[in-house]
């Protein structure tokens, strides 16, 4: 892979993953309920599991979805499924009167770990159309498995200090959520935001 090609990966690994999408909304709601050192099992289940699915792609799993297009179909409903329920467990932590509302900051519930969030990566819309999109893009016809294994690389190596702010960035913003009326408003918010993070599955 030519130097300018690696530097185009770069540049599309790093808008992929710094925008937001289910991990990185995620991850904020984990670094502000958990902090960032519990959640970095999380951030490392991301890049992971993301460079794992690349690879696949890139040695051609990404053609059994033209070929069998219900399995597609199938991993995208599991994907939403598990999105829903997520946004459920986040608006009930924020509920006013609930076990997990009435928990300290740093104990409700556990963050997700690592394997997790490997495997939510399987179903994660996103997370295929940045592994399908690499690789149609910046992989030449009949690239075999070291080409595949270097872009699965430089993605992974783009993507876990851009996916790193917004655990952090939750870390930080945890200190102005201490009032339990506020860290409600952002429990709640995250959980919608998960869900509005579906409609571009359905669409």
């Amino acid at each position: 892979m030519e130097l300018q090609t690696v530097l185009a990966v770069c540049v599309f690994a790093a808008v992929s993953s710094i925008t937001p999408g289910p991990n990185n909304l995620m991850l904020l709601a984990s670094g502000v309920r958990h902090g960032f050192r519990a959640t970095v099992p999380h951030l490392l289940g991301i890049t992971c599991g993301f460079m794992v699915l690349m690879m696949a792609a890139g040695l051609g799993l990404g053609a059994l979805f033209e070929r069998w297009p219900a399995l597609h179909v199938l991993l995208r409903w599991v994907g939403i499924a598990y999105l829903l329920l997520l946004a459920w467990r986040l608006w009930r932590a924020g509920a006013p009167g609930t076990h997990a509302a009435q928990e300290q900051p740093q104990t409700a519930g556990r963050p997700l770990g690592f394997v997790g969030a490997a495997l939510f990566q399987w179903v994660n819309p996103k997370a295929w159309v940045m592994a399908l999109g690499a690789i149609a893009g910046f992989m030449g016809a009949g690239s075999g498995p070291a080409a595949a294994l270097l872009m699965a690389g430089v993605c992974g190596a783009v993507n876990l200090p851009c996916i790193t702010v917004w655990a952090y960035g939750g870390a930080r913003l945890s200190r102005w959520l201490s009032r339990p009326a506020a860290r409600q408003g952002f429990n709640s918010s995250m959980a919608a935001l998960l869900v509005l993070s579906i409609y571009p599955m359905l669409a």
